[in-house]
């Protein structure tokens, strides 16, 4: 049994829709948490706990996927899939970190102005980073598998 397969098929299509749909959605709360006060209290732990899962997510789906572009061979187009979707972790993980100081931050204190802005701009950043690397990543992934 290959550890990257379910029921003999590849883990990595599968669990990359997690992926596409969690990483926005994410980026969203963040953002909207860092600006707006009452859903960032409605959102709570929320928000830091889908930026964990999304961190943990985006590794597992590399894995995956550089298990699948061994069994396909060197195609220039999964090449340069593989090449973006390398890009995608560093944004989700400063995303993460974004959503667990502001969590943190509020949780315990109360920033001053200054400190709040930062939050928020690292919050748009690193939540329209990450949300652009899975269109590009997402965008070469069709086209290795569809071509164009």
């Amino acid at each position: 049994m290959d550890l990257f397969e379910i029921a003999g098929l590849p883990l990595h299509p599968l669990i990359v829709h997690a992926v596409v749909v969690l990483v926005p959605l994410t980026a969203l709360a963040l953002a909207l948490g860092a600006l707006l006060p009452s859903v960032r209290r409605r959102l709570g732990m929320a928000t830091p706990i889908a930026a964990l899962l999304v961190l943990a997510l985006v590794p597992v789906t590399m894995l995956a996927g550089e298990a699948l572009a061994q069994q396909v061979g060197p195609v220039p187009a999964v090449i340069r899939h593989a090449e973006l979707g390398r890009m995608l972790w560093p944004w989700t993980a400063a995303m993460f970190l974004v959503a667990a100081i502001q969590w943190c931050w509020f949780r315990f204190g109360a920033p001053r102005r200054a400190a709040r802005i930062v939050i928020a701009v690292l919050a748009v950043v690193s939540g329209a980073g990450s949300t652009i690397m899975v269109v590009l990543v997402g965008e070469a992934g069709a086209r290795a598998v569809w071509g164009g």
